[in-house]
């Protein structure tokens, strides 16, 4: 007979094992804060902040209806968008697969056996045997602990990742899109400059061949002018090439072909500069959906973690089947044929090499780490809003600066021109205007590129407004208002 010592001695062994695996059940809550300062407002933003948002059609504030309509295309044709919204279907089944283990697996049997025992042994008795059987089966383990229902709302969380992640791709794609097409845009505005400065340099080698033809230029002068000539000519096939490349890459963005496609494009000159308001810091955590899937995918390494820990606990299984079994198929349904069985079992984990410590250490080292990027897409966000603003801020600046300098240099040119059909005025100076006109021609294109890009940049940093969708943009924008 035991001793009641020992009974204890052996009944405080056990809590010991299994107090061991169950104390990393015991920890503090799995939401963890981000630990950010939000600002009150922007640095380049406007001193009086207020709360309004992009509307969710935002690329119609250029004025644009082809780059609309190649937005529009793009946003129910594209690749990357179908294959982000196939994600969300697999994360959806994938949730549902999780989610059976909170339900029953229940399973219908049903089997005829014929069998015949050896004879050789000289066994007497029936040699043949028919056996009908029929029943049901069922299996649940009982979630106590809530490991399961951890499991389930991490794929879940997943899920709304996959959503988030799906407004990232599209405005990406509404990004490329309008900055792509505007490269169109710029790349005519150039070509058309281009040979605009080819007419103007051929204008003036005629007048210097004219001169060399009396003797009033020498032969220098006249190459001089030829090879000016020659460099803007060489200028236009590179423009060209990018006008035609840049509509192959619409093509792609659009899920079309290259020769499907006909951009007409234009002019920038011909784009309005949408105001853009960028709201209050703590807007963007809820406007931008690249931090919404930071925050998504965190909260599921919660649950993982929670999952990891509820491990430690038992596993509670019931099973149970009921049914019929008789050797003759009417008799299988009387009652005397019926039987069943239930079982109940218990699992504790006492020992496995550490492998439930090492996945609770997994867990949390991911959590660690979805934290730190879940940090890092906040501040990045600010960051991004604030470069755009101060970009969108110089580069309206810029434009104006350098429109000045081509309305300059352009009078500049016209004068010598003048002159050097009057003969007042040496090539030399008609070689350094003409040249100063070309460059800063071409600089102001882009630099109107670059403030196009500039206000996209901003849209996109401050999520697209995707969030609250507006019906429409005011008609009447300011072509060069503040952004």
């Amino acid at each position: 007979m035991v001793s009641s010592r020992a009974k204890r001695l052996v009944a405080t062994a056990v809590a010991f094992v299994l107090a061991t695996p169950l104390s990393g059940c015991f920890l503090p809550n799995d939401d963890v804060p981000a630990g950010i300062a939000i600002p009150g407002r922007y640095r380049a933003g406007p001193l009086q902040a207020d709360s309004a948002l992009p509307s969710v059609v935002w690329w119609r504030g250029f004025g644009s209806k082809e780059l609309s309509d190649l937005i529009e295309e793009a946003l129910t044709s594209n690749f990357d968008i179908a294959a982000a919204v196939a994600r969300i279907v697999q994360a959806d089944a994938n949730s549902r697969i999780v989610g059976s283990a909170l339900l029953p697996v229940v399973d219908l049997n049903a089997s005829a056996l014929r069998s015949r025992a050896s004879q050789s042994g000289g066994a007497g008795g029936r040699s043949e045997r028919i056996t009908y059987s029929g029943s049901l089966s069922a299996s649940y383990e009982i979630d106590f602990w809530g490991k399961n229902r951890a499991a389930l709302r991490s794929a879940e969380e997943l899920a709304v990742a996959t959503r988030f992640d799906r407004e990232v791709v599209a405005l990406t794609t509404v990004v490329s899109v309008a900055n792509t097409y505007f490269q169109v845009l710029a790349a005519q505005d150039r070509l058309r400059i281009a040979r605009d400065n080819l007419a103007a340099a051929t204008r003036v080698y005629n007048l210097v061949k004219q001169r060399f033809d009396v003797g009033t230029a020498s032969a220098l002068d006249t190459a001089q002018q030829e090879s000016v000539v020659n460099i803007q000519r060489a200028a236009i096939p590179p423009l060209e090439q990018v006008v035609q490349q840049n509509i192959a890459t619409l093509a792609v963005l659009i899920g079309r072909t290259p020769e499907s496609i006909r951009v007409h494009g234009g002019s920038m000159a011909r784009v309005r500069i949408p105001p853009v308001t960028p709201g209050l810091p703590s807007d963007l955590i809820a406007q931008r959906p690249d931090i919404r899937e930071a925050e998504a995918q965190l909260a599921s390494a919660g649950a993982d973690v929670y999952s990891a820990r509820a491990a430690f606990f038992p596993t509670i299984q019931l099973t149970g089947e009921g049914g019929y079994q008789s050797a003759v198929l009417k008799t299988l349904l009387r009652p005397e044929s019926a039987f069943y069985n239930v079982a109940a079992g218990l699992t504790q984990p006492l020992f496995d090499g550490l492998r439930l410590q090492g996945q609770l250490d997994l867990r949390i080292g991911q959590q660690d780490e979805l934290l730190q990027l879940y940090r890092k897409a906040i501040v990045s966000g600010f960051a991004d809003v604030e470069r755009a603003l101060i970009a969108v801020q110089q580069t309206i600046r810029l434009v104006r600066l350098q429109d000045d300098v081509v309305t300059s240099t352009r009078r500049a040119f016209e004068i010598t021109e003048t002159r050097l059909r009057e003969g007042t005025v040496d090539l030399t100076t008609v070689l350094i205007n003409q040249q100063a006109l070309f460059n800063a021609q071409d600089t102001l294109a882009n630099n109107q590129l670059s403030r196009l890009n500039a206000v996209v940049g901003l849209f996109q940093a401050l999520g697209g407004g995707w969030q609250k969708p507006r019906p429409d943009v005011p008609k009447d924008t300011p072509k060069d208002g503040p952004a």
